[in-house]
C-alpha cells in the first residue's frame, strides 16, 4: 500500500515525528543502558507502520530490517564514546566476532522465512524477560563468576547474534544481562556490547535486504525489508544522541531510568504479543 501517496500532510508529519522520536530515544538507550536502541525502535516502527496501513505480512519484517540498518551508525557512535572511556573489551570482541556473525547469518535466514506473526511473537517473548531483568535484577546478580569458555564460549555469542538479528536489535539487549549474570562488570559489559551492534547490524541489514528483495506489499522507498525513509529519519537522530547516553551511563545512577524503560518495553511487548496471538 502506497501510504505515503494516500496520507495527508498531518499524517505524514506524525509519521516523521514518530520516527525521529524513536531515533532519539533509541540512541539514548543504546548509549546509556547498553540494551540497544532496537528494543525501542522495533515496536515503535511496528505500530507506526500499522497505523499507516502497511500489510501485516511484511510489517514486522520491515520493522526488524529497518531497525538493524539504523543500528549501524548508532553502534559506531556509541562504541567510540565507550572506547574513549576504556570500557570496550577488544580481546573479548576478537574471540566472539566469528561465532557472533555465524549466529547473525542463522538468525537472518530464520527471520527471512518466518511469518510476520511469528517474528512479533518471538520479539515479545524475548522482550518480556528483558523488561523483568531491567526492573528487578541488579547488576551484581550472577549465576557464574566468569564468562564461559570452550563450546559455551562459542554458543553464547552465536546465540546473542542470532536472537538479536531476529529481533532487529543491536546485541546489548541480550548481551549485557547475559554477560553481567556471568560476573562481567556492568560498565565493561555496556561498553563492549555497544560494539556488538556493528557486528550484528551490518550482515543483518544485508540479510534483510536480500530476504525481502522479491517481497510484495512493501512500502515505497524500501530495499527488501529495509525502508530507506525510516532509516533516514531514525539513524541521524540515534547517531547524534548516542554519545550523550554514554556520558549519562558513566555519570549517574540509572536505576530509575531502568525502571522506566522496563515499563515501556513491557507495555510495547504486551501489545505486540496481543497482535501476534489475535
Amino acid at each position: 500500500m502506497d501510504f505515503l501517496a494516500s496520507a495527508s500532510g498531518g499524517e505524514l508529519g506524525t509519521f516523521a515525528l514518530g520516527l525521529v522520536m524513536a531515533g532519539v530515544v533509541g540512541g539514548l538507550v543504546a548509549g546509556m543502558l547498553g540494551v540497544g536502541g532496537g528494543i525501542v525502535i522495533v515496536p515503535v516502527l511496528y505500530h507506526v507502520l500499522a497505523l499507516m496501513g502497511v500489510d501485516p505480512d511484511v510489517r514486522m519484517h520491515i520493522a526488524v530490517g529497518t531497525s538493524l540498518a539504523t543500528i549501524i551508525p548508532t553502534s559506531f557512535s556509541s562504541a567510540r564514546s565507550h572506547n574513549a572511556k576504556g570500557a570496550v573489551d577488544w580481546e573479548l570482541l576478537r574471540r566472539w566476532v566469528v561465532p557472533m556473525v555465524v549466529g547473525v547469518l542463522i538468525g537472518s535466514a530464520l527471520a527471512g522465512i518466518a511469518r510476520g506473526q511469528w517474528l512479533a511473537l518471538f520479539f515479545a517473548l524475548v522482550a518480556m524477560p528483558v523488561a523483568v531483568q531491567l526492573a528487578f535484577f541488579a547488576e551484581h546478580k550472577r549465576i557464574a563468576d566468569h564468562l564461559p569458555t570452550g563450546l559455551g564460549g562459542l554458543l553464547m555469542p552465536a546465540a546473542i547474534g542470532g536472537v538479536s538479528t531476529m529481533m532487529g536489535i543491536g546485541g546489548g539487549t541480550v548481551g549485557v544481562p547475559t554477560m553481567t549474570l556471568c560476573g562481567y562488570p556492568i560498565h565493561r559489559a555496556v561498553g563492549t556490547a555497544s560494539a556488538f551492534g556493528a557486528i550484528i547490524a551490518v550482515p543483518g541489514t544485508i540479510g534483510a535486504m536480500i530476504a525481502g528483495w522479491h517481497a510484495s506489499h512493501l512500502p515505497p522507498y524500501s530495499i527488501g525489508y529495509v525502508n530507506l525513509l525510516g532509516f533516514l529519519l531514525i539513524a541521524p537522530a540515534s547517531y547524534l544522541v548516542a554519545p550523550f547516553g554514554a556520558q549519562i551511563a558513566h555519570l549517574t545512577d540509572v536505576k530509575r531510568l531502568r525502571m522506566l524503560f522496563a515499563f515501556f518495553i513491557a507495555v510495547t511487548a504486551a501489545r505486540m504479543l496481543y497482535d501476534a496471538l489475535t
